[in-house]
Parts: structure tokens; C-alpha cells; sequence
């Protein structure tokens, strides 16, 4: 999720263009799939070989190539000279700590967002960039790897649901960036589950485990905070007609993208403030039960007082005290002790202190 100090270094003083993969290391082996389609027909290539992926675009029909595995430095470099890619953009496909933007390169779009896995169990998230190519009859998508975030958009093409075997390869674009912000939608749901919990434990036991899980929380809605709100000028630029490629019959489409992404910015926004508002809770809630023990100590502290004091006054060792030759001395002093133990706490309680 943060930078690595190491493998962005690597990058110093190279020239622009160099191609170094920046993020987490992966071991899966890159997959590369490519769909080709129209109104009437479909065809799946599975596992395609870097090298005969370009000999797989059929002109007139829609094409979909879909890479899993942008750590292999080499893929995306032969995938970049396949389809003249730029090598700024070469760079950043393999640059996966890249805000959310979108850039246009003579015929084709650069589109980079990023998906969220959230970790219920360690209350972590994990962002994976998605690299997305545009030009006018096809889309190249980059994946760091499984799973597939894009498997639902495959069966609809499949399948013919919907309008995108009519629509060209912008409505394509619009789809896959439409599936990453839905997904944003079911990570607020898990999100909103999680608060919920952590506000019962912060009302039943603030423990110091509770605190630690809010501040963990806080730190991470952050950096999901930094991933979402990039998408708004993305996904304006978009909307405002800027690419002569994203035809007008996609923008209706892409607005709707818009205005979901600005949910997806005023939920985060309400969560982290809902958050704000646990940790002062837990803050308050630790105080009032201190402010508690601090009354009981007080008014303990408070009775003992008088009768401290008169224990002080029996106890000193002078020879001559009237009382300590009557017979029912003691017993007197002690009811006497006890009588105004009782009478302090009556006050106490018409006083409402206890």
C-alpha cells in the first residue's frame, strides 16, 4: 500500500521511460487473455502469447485484450512496441503507485485507476492499479494480478446482455471503469459493517485493542481516501467531451460514472468522519469511566476524613485523656465512626453524588 523506499529508488536518475516495475513483488505468471466481438459474434483467446497478441485484433470488430501480471517488465514492453504505446505510458503501467488520470496519446486514451480489496480481518485495504488503453477498436487492460476484476463484464459480453456488443470500444472502457467504481460501493457496505462493530465495542469495552483498530481504520480510509478522489477530475475530463474518441452516444454513460463517483467521495467522506466521531466517542467514554473511579475514590477519600481524624485524636499516647478510662469508650467511638460514615453517604446520596 506505501511506497517502497527500495524499489522506487531503483527509479532515481534514470531517464524518463525506463521501464522498472515499481510496486509489490508477485510471483504469478502473466496471463493474457483476448476477446474479439461484434452484435452477432464473440471469440475468446485464452493464455495468447505476448508475441501473437497483436495478430489477434480483427479490424471491424470490437477487441478486448486483458493482461494479468504487469511485474514482468518485458510483457508490457512488447505489448507497448505491438501497439506504439508511449513509453511515458510503458512507464506508467509499470509504475503501480500512480494516482488515478487520464492522458490522451495522438489515437488512444491512458486511463490509470485504482481497485480496493479490502481485509475484513485485519482491518487493512490494498490497492491494485488498473492500466487502461483505449484506441478506436480496442481496449488493452492491465492487471497486477488475480483475481479478475473484470470477469463480469466478460460474461455480459459473452452472453450478449445488455447494449456493449453494439456499442465500440469506448463503451468497453466505460464498463470496465464503471465495475471499478461499483466496487467501491461494496467496500463502503463492508466498511460501514466493520464501524458498526467497532461502535458496540467502543460503548460495551473501549479497551486500548478497540482504540488501536479505529486508528488502524483511520490510517487506512486515508489511503483509500487518496485512491477515490483522483477519479472525480478523471472521470470530469471525461465527461466533458475533451477526447474526440469517447463518442456521444458513450458520454450519457460516463456521467452516470460521474455521479456515482461522487457517492463513492461523499461516503468516504461520511466514514471518515463517522470514524472522527468513534474515536472522541472512545476518548469520552474512557473518561467518563475514569471521572467514575475518580468519584468512588473521592468519596471514599471523603468519609475517611472525619474518621481519620478521630482515630488521629484516640490514638495519640498522652497519658491523661478523659475518655480512656470510661468502660464503653471504644464501642462508643466506634458507632460514633460509623454514624457519620452512614450520615455522609445519606448526604452523598440526596446530593445525587453517588
Amino acid at each position: 500500500m506505501f511506497k517502497s523506499a527500495a524499489t522506487v529508488s531503483a527509479k532515481a536518475a534514470l531517464p524518463p521511460g525506463s521501464l522498472i516495475h515499481v510496486g509489490r513483488p508477485r510471483e504469478e505468471k502473466p496471463y493474457i487473455w483476448v476477446m474479439n466481438y461484434d452484435s452477432e459474434h464473440v471469440e475468446m483467446n485464452e493464455n495468447v502469447p505476448t508475441e501473437k497478441v497483436k495478430g489477434l485484433i480483427c479490424p471491424g470488430k470490437k477487441n478486448w485484450i486483458n493482461i494479468m501480471g504487469v511485474h514482468d517488465v518485458e510483457l508490457v514492453r512488447q505489448i507497448g512496441e505491438a501497439f506504439s504505446l508511449h513509453p511515458l505510458v510503458q512507464e506508467d503501467i509499470l509504475n503501480t503507485h500512480h494516482r488515478p488520470k487520464v492522458e490522451e496519446f495522438g489515437d488512444y486514451l491512458f486511463i490509470v485507476m485504482k481497485l480496493i480489496h479490502f481485509n475484513e480481518a485485519e482491518l487493512s485495504f490494498t490497492n491494485e492499479q488498473i492500466s487502461l488503453v483505449l484506441g478506436p477498436d480496442w481496449v488493452i487492460s492491465f492487471q497486477e494480478g488475480p483475481p479478475d476484476p473484470f470477469a463480469a463484464v466478460a460474461e455480459r459480453i459473452s452472453k450478449n446482455r445488455g447494449r456493449i456488443r453494439r456499442m465500440g470500444a469506448d463503451y468497453l472502457a466505460y464498463s470496465l471503469m464503471d465495475g471499478v467504481v461499483d466496487s467501491y460501493f461494496l467496500l463502503m457496505e463492508n466498511l460501514g459493517n466493520v464501524m458498526e462493530y467497532l461502535e458496540d465495542q467502543v460503548l460495551a469495552e473501549p479497551d486500548r485493542a478497540v482504540l488501536n483498530q479505529l486508528y488502524q481504520l483511520k490510517r487506512e480510509l486515508l489511503e483509500q481516501r487518496r485512491a477515490v478522489w483522483p477519479l472525480r477530475e478523471l472521470i470530469s475530463s471525461l465527461v466533458r467531451g475533451e477526447f474526440p474518441i469517447i463518442s456521444e452516444e458513450t458520454l450519457p454513460y460516463i456521467r452516470d460514472v460521474y455521479d456515482h463517483t461522487i457517492q463513492v467521495i461523499e461516503s468516504t467522506e461520511t466514514l471518515r468522519e463517522n470514524l472522527a466521531g468513534l474515536i472522541d466517542l472512545y476518548l469520552n467514554s474512557v473518561s467518563n469511566r475514569m471521572n467514575e473511579v475518580m468519584k468512588v475514590l473521592t468519596i471514599v477519600s471523603t468519609i475517611f476524613i472525619p474518621l481519620t481524624f478521630l482515630a488521629g485524636i484516640y490514638g495519640m499516647n498522652f497519658q491523661h485523656m478523659p475518655e480512656l478510662a470510661i468502660p464503653w469508650a471504644y464501642p462508643a467511638l466506634l458507632a460514633v465512626m460509623l454514624g457519620i460514615g452512614l450520615g455522609m453517604r445519606s448526604f452523598f446520596r440526596r446530593k445525587k453524588w453517588l
